[in-house]
């Protein structure tokens, strides 16, 4: 057995070309553009711009230390993205097509963070803000490998209670599918919650998406009789069971995630906490 030892970057740009190579599947945010410039009157470049799997704009900034200022620096620029959406929409034109350009969302640009570490006042200053924040440590152990750790992860447009939150939700089914349905979308709404202190809720039209940094389950609006929710766990490592789990790799589905979970009754969902555990666990 050998012990290898936590390091830090020797420049920010080691840090920076490890995350961009592989972002996607790191953070969940498919790579658009390095070093992006923000013109002569803001006189900056963005560290990284993407585009997240729920289709919100991300900005990643990267310090090889402990900076301060990171956090003012990503919101300056997020301010700037803001300002420039059809710049912002003609860049995912460009590189991801016309079709994924046309679908982005505005109500929640993220800011990801990326830094050697963070003092409890960075932690404190994020969750004052009213801006979808994650702040990620990470740490190199020898040469080939790579740590990321959150920190502390803030959604902005949906700071509210997480008891008015789940009232919403009741309020939602039980419009649509009755009372069993309010119960379900409750239980599996606070199995989800209390998973992490960093668990944020994010609303699309078509599911809710519960994320760490990325998506870790994706819930469907409440069908007749059942409720779906798919998770970032892989199927070849399930003892799939007919009518209750199902591989969905490869075919067409609202969300992000290959294994599908359907859930009946609250017993399902007691059923269903060690796969969403696993999800947690894998984002």
């Amino acid at each position: 057995m050998t012990e290898v030892m936590p390091r830090l970057a020797e420049v920010e740009a080691e840090v920076q070309g490890l995350v961009e190579a592989h972002m996607e599947m790191l953070l969940g945010v498919k790579f658009l553009a390095s070093e992006y410039s923000t013109g002569p009157v803001h006189g900056g470049r963005i560290d990284s711009l993407g585009l997240d799997e729920n289709g919100f704009p991300v900005i990643v900034e990267y310090k090889r230390g402990v900076d301060a200022g990171v956090i003012n620096q990503g919101l300056f620029y997020l301010a700037w993205l803001m300002d420039h959406r059809a710049e912002f929409e003609y860049l995912v034109c460009d590189r991801l097509g016309a079709t994924v350009a046309s679908q982005v969302l505005w109500s929640e640009p993220r800011l990801i963070c990326i830094a050697g570490d963070f003092t409890r006042y960075d932690v404190h200053a994020v969750r004052e803000h009213r801006r979808s924040i994650d702040l990620v440590r990470y740490r190199l152990f020898g040469n080939d490998l790579l740590g990321l750790e959150t920190v502390a992860s803030v959604s902005g447009g949906t700071q509210v209670a997480r008891r008015a939150r789940r009232q919403a939700v009741a309020r939602a089914a039980a419009d649509v599918r009755g009372a069993s349905m309010v119960e379900l979308a409750t239980a599996v709404d606070e199995a989800l919650l209390a998973l992490g202190d960093g668990v944020n809720r994010v609303e699309r039209k078509q599911y809710r998406a519960y994320q760490r940094v990325r998506n870790f389950a994706c819930v469907c609006p409440p069908q007749r009789s059942k409720l779906l929710v798919y998770l970032k766990v892989d199927p070849k490592h399930v003892d799939l069971l007919p009518g209750f789990t199902r591989d969905v790799s490869g075919l067409g589905h609202h969300g992000t995630g290959d294994l599908e979970v359907q859930l009946r009754t609250p017993r399902d969902v007691e059923q269903a906490q060690n796969l969403f555990r696993a999800s947690y666990a894998a984002a």
